[in-house]
């Protein structure tokens, strides 16, 4: 690998100067806030955020053993990744590639961008072809997108794989680990050190409950966190969700019980699902979701939605051909989803 971060970020954003807001410049206590053209009254709500969210990147820190320097917040995943096509590829000019199917932002963001979206297909059995991957790059090839766990499949990709795309591009390789705390493989975090060109996406969404707050959160080296910072929005993360996040990762063991119980709860669904004749196949999950091969996934999908069940139709995606996308839910959602597959499935041999 001969990886630069020189090389690969765009001209005008390596020139770039960011916007200084009143919170960036000064550094320490204050008691006096005469600087921002804020109203003084409705306290803490009439004062613009913390822009480099000290508090919250310091406790997020001690929780994933990395460095608060280390750490890029967002509103949602989808702000840094947005920001990684923005910094590092050249509209009309740049590539990116990405495994298929996986998740849909990285194609939308791409065509927002102008770059143009290479698509990989994994193996039949969703697994990871990493010369594949790298085959499909070229000089013009800026990121690589992995998820692991992938979404809609569920499976988390062979690390070994993943490693050796790492290790062998030249560009920015964007690892997706949004549903990793389900996951019985350990997240990559412990080397980013070793890997300058890893970027790790993570969430507050999925296991931490927390997904109504957008708060997403990329984990790279400090260089590659200063370009995000320096061309995100002022005070991208507003003070609600500074607050929130702040309280809530206080909580930990919360949220270990709750991913105990979602895992728990999987395995239920999971015996409970193969067991109808309305299924054809579960998909091994590493999530908290199951693909599931169904005899007919868009008219299953529409029965459940005039239930008031609301489950995602992926029979459309490459390799999910009349699958279902079911997030696990609690013991009671999941005991209505089953009573009601039952039921579509009896009133179809009656008619």
């Amino acid at each position: 690998m001969n990886f630069s971060l020189q090389n690969i970020t765009r001209k005008n954003i390596r020139s770039l100067q960011p916007y200084s807001s009143a919170r960036d410049e000064y550094t320490g206590e204050a008691s006096v806030f005469l600087d921002a053209n804020e109203n003084p009254f409705n306290a803490p709500y009439n004062r613009y955020p913390d822009p480099r969210q000290v508090a919250l990147k310091n406790q997020l820190g001690k929780i994933k053993k990395i460095s608060p320097d280390r750490i890029f917040l967002g509103n949602g995943s989808d702000e840094p990744i947005d920001l990684l096509f923005r910094a590092f590829c050249e509209p009309g000019t740049d590539n990116v590639v990405a495994i298929s199917p996986t998740y849909g932002m990285y194609r939308v963001a791409a065509d927002i961008n102008n770059i143009a979206y290479r698509e990989v297909l994994l193996e039949e059995d969703f697994s990871l072809n990493a010369d594949k991957i790298l085959e499909a790059t070229d000089s013009a090839t800026k990121l690589i997108f992995l998820c692991s766990p992938n979404n809609p499949t569920g499976n988390a990709l062979n690390q070994m794989e993943v490693l050796k795309i790492i290790s062998n591009f030249n560009g920015l390789v964007v690892l997706d680990e949004a549903y990793i705390d389900f996951c019985p493989e350990k997240t990559l975090l412990a080397n980013l050190e070793q890997y300058p060109n890893l970027v790790i996406l993570q969430t507050l969404s999925k296991a931490w409950g927390l997904a109504a707050i957008r708060l997403g959160m990329a984990f790279a080296s400090p260089e590659i966190i200063a370009i995000l910072s320096k061309i995100k929005y002022p005070y991208n993360i507003n003070l609600l969700t500074q607050e929130k996040a702040l309280k809530m990762l206080q909580l930990e063991e919360q949220k270990v019980k709750w991913v105990e119980n979602i895992l728990q709860q999987k395995d239920i669904l999971a015996k409970e699902l193969i067991k109808l004749p309305i299924v054809l196949k579960l998909f091994p999950s590493d999530a908290n979701f199951i693909l599931v091969k169904t005899v007919a996934a868009k008219k299953i999908y529409q029965e459940l939605v005039e239930r008031q069940i609301i489950v995602r139709d992926r029979s459309k995606v490459a390799l999910c051909g009349e699958s279902l996308r079911i997030t696990v839910g609690t013991a009671a959602e999941n005991e209505l989803l089953i009573k009601a597959l039952k039921e579509i499935w009896s009133n179809w041999i009656i008619q």
